[in-house]
């Protein structure tokens, strides 16, 4: 499994495959949403990592050029 798959309730999250597709390095994420870089990158940890807030997800989904519903989308199937 890719490390930039999280699953979460069943879900498949892929945060980093998202940030990567808006073209922005974990430094940029973490400034704009007010947050370290490290925080970004547990986000993207498949193991030991952790999740983001639910009320930073609409930020989140913003900053990535999609919608609350896509960042959080099963994905089992891909």
């Amino acid at each position: 499994m890719s490390s930039n798959i999280k699953y979460f309730g069943g879900e498949i999250l892929k945060f980093k495959e998202y940030r990567e597709k808006a073209g922005l390095s974990q430094r940029e994420v973490g400034a704009r949403l007010g947050i370290s870089d490290s925080a970004v990158c547990l986000w993207e940890r498949e193991q030991g990592g952790s999740l983001p807030r639910a009320s930073m997800l609409p930020a989140i989904a913003k900053l990535y050029g999609v919608t609350v519903d896509e960042l959080l989308e099963d994905r089992k199937g891909e």
